[in-house]
């Protein structure tokens, strides 16, 4: 190999991890900024109606990532590829829609409005350990002694998070613990971003990123939507004409989903698995700082408990995926793509 193409695949590696960074800083800084937005909105009160509230920021956000995400994939909906799909494909497509794409980020975004961004954040380490061990059940994935201890430890911090807070108004009593609702809803966020993993994993890795991404961004918005109207009635998107609402939320959809995205992608291209994975295990920590940095919010005793023992779980976990990466020399893109799972909440 000559010089020059050493240098040249050098630039590549890092241009690869440099896209893999900026859409983890922007991932990370998700639930903070949805937070700070819908903060902003109680400043512009529409008739004592908050325009950006959390729904319309879910609903609205997610049609401007469409409007992005069939500009910038429109053309994956073709004759050819759509003819690929099967009957069992679009079963697949549906059941990650509902869950990833609907039910997951309505409960993140009810509870980012019952607790603390940190504890959503915290809270939502739980995927990762429920991916793997629904991996090793239901697809027969092998995983090492090391990512098997960082999964029982994150697992640990994820609990302590949870049942160490303190009483608020919003808890309830379960099995003689007080637990707070905005964190059990983070808990179901990730049980079910954890099963569409799973059904993507097994049924979906082939599937073109254009044809995922508009399918379930569009179906999860429309159920979204219906779910929201029956649960809090016609009046609840009174205010999602909003010209204030709009203008944030283009903003909002085209930097946090579409562009992140689209960094996460980019970046694969040209990074390894462990890189990809050891990049998105900083995931927590940028979310902590963004939150402390956007919204002031300094981290609580349980946060540090818990966090401290999901970070020793990232650690382990990283030492696993190193050590499986080096042995089988795999770098394969729905590999690559699986790491995705470890990211938590990416503001769609």
């Amino acid at each position: 190999m000559t010089r020059a193409k050493r240098i040249h695949r050098q630039i590549h590696r890092i241009s690869g991890q440099t896209y893999l960074w900026l859409a983890m800083l922007i991932f990370g800084a998700s639930s903070a900024v949805t937070r700070k937005l819908t903060e902003i909105g109680v400043q512009y009160l529409i008739g004592n109606r908050n325009p950006i509230s959390l729904c319309n920021v879910l609903f609205v956000g997610n049609l401007c990532a469409l409007i992005l995400l069939i500009l910038i994939y429109g053309r994956q909906w073709n004759k050819a590829n759509l003819k690929q799909l099967s009957r069992k494909d679009w079963v697949s497509l549906t059941a990650v829609a509902i869950l990833s794409g609907a039910l997951a980020p309505g409960l993140i975004f009810q509870a980012l409005a019952l607790t603390r961004v940190n504890n959503v954040i915290l809270v939502g380490r739980l995927e990762p350990p429920l991916t793997l061990a629904l991996s090793v059940w239901l697809l027969k994935e092998r995983v090492n002694i090391w990512e098997f201890i960082g999964a029982i430890a994150a697992f640990v911090g994820v609990i302590l998070t949870i049942i160490l807070q303190p009483p608020t108004e919003t808890m309830i009593n379960m099995a003689g613990f007080s637990l707070g609702i905005g964190e059990l809803l983070a808990a179901a966020a990730s049980v079910a971003i954890a099963a569409s993993t799973i059904i993507s994993k097994k049924h979906l890795s082939q599937i073109p990123l254009g044809i995922y991404s508009i399918f379930r961004t569009a179906l999860g918005t429309v159920i979204f939507f219906f779910i929201a109207l029956v649960l809090y009635g016609k009046d609840h998107f009174a205010d999602v004409l909003s010209p204030f609402l709009w203008q944030w939320m283009f903003l909002y959809g085209g930097l946090i989903v579409v562009v992140g995205q689209s960094f996460w992608v980019k970046g694969l291209k040209t990074s390894t698995v462990s890189t990809a994975s050891l990049i998105s295990s900083f995931g927590p920590i940028v979310g902590i700082i963004a939150a402390y940095l956007i919204l002031g919010e300094a981290p609580t005793r349980p946060q540090y408990i818990g966090g401290s023992l999901i970070l020793v779980g990232i650690f382990l976990s990283q030492v696993g995926t190193r050590r499986q990466t080096a042995s089988s020399k795999v770098n394969s893109t729905p590999a690559k793509q699986q790491v995705e799972t470890g990211m938590g909440f990416k503001g769609i």
